[in-house]
C-alpha cells in the first residue's frame, strides 16, 4: 500500500513546540512506518521522518515570516495533486482546499477534520462529500450534513510522557492564550483557590494576553511561554490538575490527553468533544463554570492518576489511532 500524507505547513512536522495536527501527523506518519506502509510525507523542508519526504516550502510560514503562505499553500496542495497517480491513497490533514482537486485525480482520497474553523467552510465539504471519505477527530464535532467513514480519535506517543502518581502542587493552563480556550478563566480560578497557576503556550491573541493575562501575572501566576516536547512532559505531570476551562466546542484536545497520560487529571468546562473524554470522578470533572470549578479542586485528590494513563493507553494511544487509519485505507481500497 502506497500512501500520501498531507501535512500543513504552518509550522514543521513534528512542530518544534506549538503545532497540533502537525503533531498528529507526525505520530499517524512514523506509526505507519512502522507498519511496513510505504509512506510519502508532504510537510516543510525542515521537517524530520522516516518516511519519504516531499517538500516545496522548505520553512514553515509562521517561522518564516517572507514566506507568502498562500503562495505555499498553492505550491505545495499542487504537488502532491500532481503526482496522485503514484499513490493508492491520498491522506489530506490539510483541512477543505485540497477537496477541489479530489475530482481531478483518480487517487481515492481520505480527509480528516480537525475541526471547522467556521461554518462558512461547509459548503466546500458538502460539494465533495460523495466522492471523497471523511473522518472526524471526535463525534461531537461531525456535522449532520456529511457523511464519514469512521471517527479516529488523536492519539499520543505514551512513551513520551511520564507517569507521576504523587499529586502536584500546582494548577496548570496549557493551550493558546486566546478566550476560546479560557486563559482568563483559569487566572480566576487560581485567584479563588490561592493556588498557584502556571501558564504555558502560544499567544494567539496579543490584544487578549495584554487585558486579560499579564495584568495578574505575578509570583504566584506565571507565564512560561510556548514549550518544547521536553518541558511539556515535566511540567504536564507535576501539576495537581490541568485547567481547561474552554469557551468554545473544542474539536478533540491534545493537552488533555496529554495530561492524563502524566497522570495529571483534568478540570474542564463540558464543551464540545470534552465529554467524550472525561469521565467523572475517573480522569476528572466536567463543570460549568468557575466557581463550580474551585469547588471541584478538593476531588481531584480522590482520582488515581495510575487509572488517568490508563485511559489514554486504552483509548488514545499512537497505536490505537494508526491501526484505525489503515483500517480506513483497507476500506477505502476495497
Amino acid at each position: 500500500m502506497r500512501v500520501a500524507i498531507l501535512s500543513p505547513i504552518a509550522w514543521r512536522t513534528p512542530p518544534r513546540h506549538y503545532g497540533p495536527w502537525e503533531r498528529v501527523v507526525s505520530l499517524l506518519t512514523e506509526g505507519l512506518v512502522k507498519e511496513k506502509i510505504d509512506v510519502t510525507l508532504y510537510a516543510t523542508g525542515d521537517s524530520l521522518t522516516s518516511a519519504k519526504l516531499r517538500s516545496i516550502c522548505k520553512k514553515p510560514y509562521e517561522e518564516d515570516k517572507n514566506i507568502d503562505p498562500k503562495v505555499c499553500e498553492c505550491l505545495h496542495i499542487s504537488e502532491i495533486m500532481e503526482q496522485a497517480d503514484e499513490f493508492d491513497v491520498i491522506h489530506n490533514n490539510y483541512d477543505f482546499l485540497p477537496l477541489t482537486y479530489s475530482r481531478l485525480i483518480k487517487t481515492p482520497m481520505v480527509t480528516t477534520i480537525h475541526g471547522f474553523s467556521s461554518p462558512k467552510i461547509l459548503p466546500v465539504y458538502k460539494k465533495y462529500n460523495k466522492t471523497t471519505h471523511y473522518v472526524s477527530i471526535s463525534y461531537t464535532d461531525r456535522s449532520p450534513e456529511l457523511d464519514y467513514i469512521r471517527n479516529v480519535y488523536h492519539g499520543i506517543d505514551i512513551n513520551n510522557f511520564t507517569l507521576n502518581e504523587d499529586k502536584g502542587d500546582y494548577l496548570l493552563y496549557f493551550g493558546r492564550i486566546h478566550s476560546d480556550k479560557g486563559t482568563w478563566e483559569a487566572i480566576q480560578v487560581a485567584k479563588m483557590s490561592k493556588m498557584k497557576l502556571i501558564i504555558a503556550g502560544i499567544i494567539q491573541d496579543k490584544t487578549y494576553y495584554e487585558q486579560y493575562v499579564k495584568p495578574y501575572l505575578n509570583d504566584d501566576i506565571t507565564y512560561i511561554g510556548s514549550i518544547a516536547p521536553q518541558e511539556r512532559d515535566s511540567v504536564l505531570r507535576n501539576a495537581y490538575v490541568l485547567l481547561h476551562p474552554i469557551n468554545f466546542s473544542e474539536p478533540f484536545g491534545l493537552s488533555v490527553v496529554e495530561s492524563m497520560a502524566c497522570g495529571t487529571p483534568v478540570l474542564t468546562f463540558g464543551k464540545g468533544s470534552m465529554p467524550e473524554i472525561i469521565q467523572n470522578g475517573k480522569n476528572g470533572f466536567i463543570v460549568s463554570n468557575i466557581e463550580e470549578m474551585v469547588q471541584r479542586l478538593k476531588d481531584i485528590e480522590n482520582i488515581s492518576r495510575k487509572l488517568c494513563r490508563e485511559t489514554v493507553v486504552k483509548r488514545f494511544s499512537q497505536e490505537k489511532m494508526v491501526k484505525e487509519y489503515i483500517e480506513v485505507y483497507k476500506k477505502i481500497l476495497k
